[in-house]
């Protein structure tokens, strides 16, 4: 809507940090850009930027209008959905913040069964790990949140709770594959690749080996599940999982997975929410609901 312009270049230039680089991004001039950010400091009689050496920050008073924009920006958003309802058309975004698990199986499957019955929803889709998920859902980049053993929960409401063992991934001619569980130490007989400290999987090792005699020494640690689940085929690793992350067993590519036993590693927990106090569009709402249905259906749910 032409009246929330100004808003959205705002929201634009504190996202961005630059005036220039937001106004490449909306393909406006900087010199139109910044007279429209001249013309609304001039109306609320404070600046809300700090001019900086290399781009602008927001100060105190541009941070209280940024979070008043967004709040502007969300419930449009879920207005929009509702009228397009009315009119019997399904349309709307849904923005997602996910733990790394979610993105190589999980969700491509979900949102083209959502597009299948809604064509004109859009999705965005955003790689967000423990700490920064809850953050995507407070400055509204995020209407929900899949997000694995999540740092705090301040202001995230739970939708739904998935727990998720942890599971080691070997080549299928691994010594260890074709077992029906494992204990950690046995895993860790063998070089492991590990992913990062951010990451739940490894918190959730990390707190295993504490006050044993166990030791996690990677002999390759990677930010990316992808390139570990690789590297299993590649030589003769361990890494670890949890299910929602790997393919279907039935079809692993070359690789085998083993729950790693409860008694030496706790299981996790995969958590679904969105902001506290927040009503969804309804596009992202009915995606919630198809998420809950999925994962009940795949997991024990609570």
């Amino acid at each position: 809507m032409r009246y929330l312009t100004s808003v959205r270049y705002i929201d634009a230039v504190a996202r961005i940090g630059s005036i220039r680089g937001a106004a490449e991004a909306l393909a406006i001039t900087s010199t139109a850009l910044n007279r429209r950010i001249l013309a609304i400091e001039d109306e609320l009689g404070v600046p809300i930027f700090e001019r900086l050496p290399r781009g602008v920050r927001l100060n105190s008073a541009g941070e209280i209008l940024i979070h008043y924009i967004r709040h502007q920006l969300s419930d449009l958003e879920r207005v929009r959905s509702q009228i397009a309802d009315l009119s019997g058309v399904r349309r709307g975004h849904v923005a997602i913040a996910c733990s790394q698990a979610l993105l190589p199986y999980f969700l491509p499957e979900q949102i083209a069964a959502y597009r299948s019955e809604h064509p004109q929803v859009t999705f965005g889709v955003h790689l967000r790990d423990r700490a920064d998920a809850e953050a995507a859902l407070v400055d509204h980049a995020a209407d929900l949140a899949i997000v694995f053993e999540p740092v705090r929960l301040a202001d995230f409401h739970t939708l739904l709770r998935v727990p998720q063992p942890v599971c080691a991934v070997v080549g299928e001619r691994h010594p260890l594959a074709g077992r029906d569980i494992l204990r950690l130490g046995e895993c860790l007989s063998y070089p492991i690749a590990l992913p990062t400290a951010h990451y739940g999987v490894r918190h959730l090792l990390e707190v295993a080996v504490q006050g044993s005699a166990l030791r996690l020494e990677p002999t390759v640690e990677s930010d990316s599940f992808e390139f570990l689940r690789h590297a299993v085929l590649a030589e003769s690793v361990v890494t670890f999982q949890i299910p929602i992350g790997l393919p279907d067993p039935d079809g692993q590519g070359g690789t085998c997975r083993i729950p790693v036993d409860p008694r030496d590693v706790p299981t996790g927990v995969l958590y679904m929410g969105q902001l506290k106090g927040r009503v969804l569009p309804v596009a992202a709402a009915r995606f919630a609901a198809q998420i809950s249905s999925a994962l009940a259906d795949r997991y024990e749910v609570s």
